[in-house]
């Protein structure tokens, strides 16, 4: 089990991850709402803005105060991977 920082001291399993995701678009939104319902949502923002939200293989939700683009970056994902893969 590898841990990875999602910011302000907060570690995740980085084998648990499944998405980054931004949480401005209306079904990430809803996402957050239904996790907050029924007890799966966690707040690692620490008061700060969200500006990424995390989605685990256990059905948590995480929100976090760093971007989306520097968690891909702790978690090792380089955007010239994505982009091969898709040609």
């Amino acid at each position: 089990m590898q841990l990875m920082n999602i910011g302000f001291g907060n570690m995740i399993s980085a084998d648990r991850l499944l998405t980054v995701v931004s949480p401005d678009a209306a079904p990430i939104k809803r996402l957050v709402q239904e996790a907050r319902e029924h007890g799966m949502l966690i707040d690692a923002s620490c008061g700060r803005k969200t500006r990424a939200v995390l989605v685990m293989d256990t059905d948590h939700v995480i929100l976090s105060g760093l971007t989306p683009e520097t968690i891909a970056r702790r978690a090792g994902f380089r955007l010239e991977d994505a982009e091969q893969e898709e040609t």
